[in-house]
């Protein structure tokens, strides 16, 4: 028997063939026993009886969305920023005037777990309500051990306090900080002898990521994080080649990194690298939009290469404070010019690859029972919409 089964529904199960990659099945259902799925196909071949049957009244059944890319958990934000640029201010003048990044750093570690917990909360709801089931929050914003600690524990928090998978990175290594003696190297071998270390021995790390970029780690210094990850057991991400070309892509492929992401200015050589690797590359339009970069990701050199795509919101307070994931679904066609086979499949089967879940992403027996159910017409629309939620349910574990 049965658990559970969601009937009187359509669904794309992210496990067609490359001609049909959504895998799509009119009037269906899916059957769940003991938090995995136990059966899906056409609801007439529904075998045996079940202990609840949810009628779904023709809504399309997706596996729950993934947003694999976030720094959700910050103090204050950057508005007034926002407003100052827009009114013609540099960026280089609002750093000078104690903006950027890290006035981000100073109202994060001025923050308690409870105000950071406190203000979070309201963004993974935001998420979840849109059929996210799975999420990854990025640390980062600290800078220091304590700070980068207390942003861990807030995550691990949020996802034992909220009905979501809560997934962990490690992102010490995203700039600089200014009262650092010693400069760059100094402050990576405080990510590599303690910060990672640390998160690794307390469990509070799933992941290592990087911010490889001139303005930030070299490919050297950021080669000796991703060894310490690996001496660490963690495996690794990386915010690879969104400002200019420093062999990103190549450096992650080289270290077997889960993904890399944004990857605006990456070569055809790094692209087919990753590709080789078995890495994921993420791609982040709300960064694109909001920073009005003319510079975007050679989709077309992505696909030549057989890259599979992710694509998530990169949610954060100075470059792509994107709350939905939906509209990234719209701004990834848009922008990028995804197909909405592409674009699906980058919310659920590869953003899971991107996090290094194979539980999960796909419809199909013996993963996690993990759905999101839309009052939709055709999955298309969660593409073509630009506003509005047409989520009505969410099934996480079975639950």
């Amino acid at each position: 028997m049965f658990d559970r089964v969601w009937a009187n529904a359509s669904l794309a199960t992210m496990d067609g063939p490359a001609d049909a990659p959504l895998g799509l099945i009119e009037d269906g259902a899916v059957a769940a026993r003991g938090g995995r799925i136990a059966w899906v196909g056409p609801r007439r071949a529904l075998p045996g009886p079940a202990g609840e049957t949810i009628d779904c009244g023709g809504a399309w059944i997706l596996p729950g969305l993934i947003d694999c890319h976030t720094h959700l958990v910050f103090g204050g934000n950057r508005a007034a920023e926002f407003e100052q640029r827009l009114e013609g201010a540099t960026y280089e003048q609002i750093a000078r005037a104690g903006g950027g990044i890290f006035s981000t750093v100073r109202a994060t570690r001025a923050a308690s777990e409870a105000e950071l917990l406190e203000s979070a909360a309201p963004r993974l709801l935001g998420l979840m309500a849109e059929g996210v089931t799975t999420v990854e929050i990025k640390s980062g914003y600290g800078l220091d051990l304590a700070s980068e600690m207390k942003m861990l524990r807030v995550v691990r928090r949020l996802g034992a306090g909220h009905p979501v998978e809560v997934v962990t990175s490690l992102l010490a290594a995203h700039a600089v900080p200014p009262d650092c003696p010693g400069g760059a190297d100094a402050y990576t071998d405080f990510v590599v002898r303690e910060a990672i270390p640390i998160a690794a021995a307390s469990g509070l790390a799933d992941a290592v990521d990087a911010f490889c970029e001139r303005i930030a780690f070299s490919p050297a210094q950021t080669a000796r994080v991703f060894e310490a990850a690996r001496q660490a057991g963690l495996p690794v991400k990386l915010h690879a080649d969104q400002l200019c070309d420093l062999d990103g892509a190549a450096l992650a492929a080289r270290f077997g990194a889960l993904s890399a992401d944004h990857l605006e200015h990456a070569n055809p050589e790094g692209l087919r690298a990753m590709a080789a690797a078995g890495s994921v590359a993420v791609l982040l339009p709300g960064a694109t939009y909001f920073l009005r970069e003319a510079k975007q990701p050679d989709i077309a050199a992505m696909r030549e290469a057989g890259l599979r795509l992710a694509l998530s919101t990169d949610m954060n307070p100075g470059s792509s404070p994107a709350r939905s994931l939906l509209l990234m679904l719209n701004l990834g066609c848009t922008l990028f010019r995804l197909t909405v086979a592409e674009a699906l499949l980058g919310v659920t089967r590869h953003a899971a690859a991107a996090l290094g879940l194979g539980d999960r992403g796909v419809l199909r027996p013996g993963l996690r029972a993990d759905l999101a159910l839309f009052r939709v017409g055709r999955p298309a629309e969660l593409c073509y919409w630009m506003a509005g939620n047409p989520c009505i349910g969410r099934v996480v574990a079975g639950r």
